[in-house]
């Protein structure tokens, strides 16, 4: 039997307060210029592979990008989300909130290009940190730049990533403070949220809230009852498999519209639509929605680049993984 939401978030709020010493502690140690002897044309190698994929399917960006950060909002982004579980251990990538992670090929193959080059240099989560940036960049969105040297984690849990990434049906008090565990404040959470602007969701991620609210057969009276009634002609009750878009008409292009959206009513998932729940996230997203996203870009790398920065290891600290798939 399904637990409860609210009992759901309350364990997680219980697990995280341990979590948040340990990752909001940690020593970054992170700089530009990190591989400038080691492997001067990184950058150069990893936007060229990764704009290979991209090129044939700009769909991947989304999934890339939330694959940063359900790394590192799991141990820290130590690149434990890739890797893959074995006879004793069922591992993050396995856990059902990362089963619409996709792209794992295309960390892959930067990973081998950067071993032709620069064999046993450039760490598996150096390059979830690159990558994340190239596809946003590649599909419209900004560019920052990423401060580099962390290395590579040798474990994986899977039920870490189920207790601790946020669920899609999180109110705001929980998103604040799974956010705030991680060092991210209630801007950041209102900035990170503005990825749903590409990529899409499966109707089970939202179903709920066109047809079984609050277990009363109701909808959720937050959304936009014309939207709902849109939804429900692409989603039935029990639908499993069909997806939709997280920003209709643009899911393809990294924009503001997403806050458009949410202003109006029409943000996809509850937890986007709790962002107008919050005085601090409500404004923001009614700024970006006013002006046309004009700081939105901006901020979008500054919480990125902070984002990057959780629980890093460095120094002598993991290691660096020769296939970003398994530990050494």
């Amino acid at each position: 039997m399904a637990l409860p939401r609210h009992f759901v978030v309350f364990i997680l709020q219980l697990i995280l307060v341990p979590l948040a010493f340990n990752l909001c502690n940690a020593s970054h140690g992170l700089k530009h210029g990190f591989y400038r002897k080691t492997c001067p044309k990184v950058e150069a190698i990893v936007r060229k592979k990764t704009a290979e994929y991209i090129s044939k399917a700009p769909t991947l960006a989304a999934p890339l990008l939330r694959m940063h950060f359900h790394d590192c909002a799991v141990r820290g982004c130590d690149a434990s989300v890739l890797l893959n579980s074995t006879q004793n251990n069922q591992a993050e990538r396995d856990a059902f909130p990362n089963q619409s992670l996709r792209g794992f090929q295309v960390i892959n193959g930067v990973k081998f290009a950067l071993e032709d080059k620069c064999p046993g240099v450039v760490s598996c989560a150096d390059i979830l940190a690159l990558v994340a940036r190239d596809v946003v960049s590649m599909i419209k969105g900004p560019h920052w730049k990423v401060p580099l040297g962390r290395r590579d984690g040798r474990v994986s849990i899977m039920d870490e990533a189920l207790n601790l990434l946020p669920p899609p049906f999180a109110n705001i008090s929980s998103l604040k403070q799974q956010f705030a565990s991680l060092g991210l404040n209630a801007k950041d959470l209102a900035v990170l949220s503005g990825g749903h602007t590409i990529g899409t969701a499966h109707c089970f991620s939202f179903s709920d809230r066109m047809y079984n609210f609050t277990g009363q057969g109701d909808t959720d009276p937050t959304m936009d009852p014309n939207y709902i009634a849109h939804l429900k002609k692409k989603c039935s009750p029990t639908d499993v498999t069909t997806i939709v878009e997280m920003d209709p008409g643009s899911f393809k292009t990294f924009d503001e519209k997403y806050y458009t959206l949410v202003a109006k009513r029409r943000g996809l998932l509850q937890s986007d639509a709790v962002l107008l729940d919050d005085i601090e996230t409500k404004a923001y997203v009614k700024q970006q929605a006013l002006t046309h996203g004009s700081t939105f870009f901006k901020d979008f790398g500054k919480s990125m680049v902070k984002m990057g920065k959780i629980g890093v290891l460095t120094g002598h600290a993991g290691e660096i993984r020769k296939h970003c798939d398994f530990v050494n």
